[in-house]
């Protein structure tokens, strides 16, 4: 298997002015951990969870974190960068400008080697310089679920066609959650993570996989938004 196999498409990207708070309310409303920054169709950027972490409006900047006011002399932000991160109110202040990437035919073994060694959790995708999709390692762990044994050396080419040929059934329905699920196959099964908006969007995505020839079975691993246990 490859990235294309398993990357998350499309994405939901911003722009290098898009505010940080409508970047907070992205991660919260898809239920994702960063968003790739485009500037005229380029990936110039990335902003994570991380990148949110420490910030004055919640109190969680360094100087908010002092225990007191002589404390804070010496707990300001450590430097004009972290001050900027902390305050800043746009993505391009923000935003990890060193962006890992790989293509669509990067091999999965490279891509979990390299989210290891560089102590990352995900990679964007790129074909001819143009952002394509992401690979997380939650998407690795999806993909050895979905594995038979007998496919881990080899897999079958005609997986990659099925996959393909749903995927653009899937893109031209307007139910589909092109953000919030994914579609993996292996062996001709077919295999859905992510979120479903609803039992019938469930029901219409499995009928969508059995009308693919070559689709032998499907299973449905999504959680509907009403089976989230409310936070307490």
């Amino acid at each position: 298997m490859k990235a294309s196999d398993i990357m998350t498409s499309p994405v939901i990207t911003v722009g290098p002015d898009t505010q940080v708070r409508t970047i907070a309310e992205l991660l919260i409303k898809h239920r994702i951990s960063g968003v790739p920054v485009i500037d005229d169709g380029r990936l110039v950027g990335y902003v994570s969870e991380g990148d949110l972490l420490h910030r004055q409006e919640i109190g969680t900047d360094r100087k908010g974190r002092a225990r007191s006011w002589w404390l804070g002399l010496f707990s300001a932000d450590a430097s004009p960068a972290d001050y900027v991160k902390s305050h800043a109110s746009r993505a391009r202040d923000i935003m990890t400008r060193e962006v890992v990437s790989v293509s669509p035919h990067t091999s999965l073994a490279e891509i979990a080697n390299l989210l290891e060694r560089r102590g990352i959790k995900r990679v964007t995708v790129l074909s001819g310089g143009k952002l394509v999709g992401i690979v997380s390692r939650a998407n690795l762990v999806q993909a050895i679920a979905v594995m038979h044994p007998s496919s881990i050396r080899v897999t079958p080419p005609v997986d990659s066609a099925i996959r393909g040929r749903l995927l653009a059934e899937l893109e031209r329905q307007s139910w589909w959650g092109r953000v919030s699920s994914n579609v993996m196959v292996s062996e001709g099964v077919v295999h859905y993570w992510g979120m479903a908006g609803s039992e019938d969007e469930r029901a219409a995505a499995r009928v969508a996989a059995e009308n693919v020839p070559g689709v032998r079975a499907v299973e449905d691993h999504r959680l509907t938004y009403a089976e989230i246990p409310s936070a307490i």
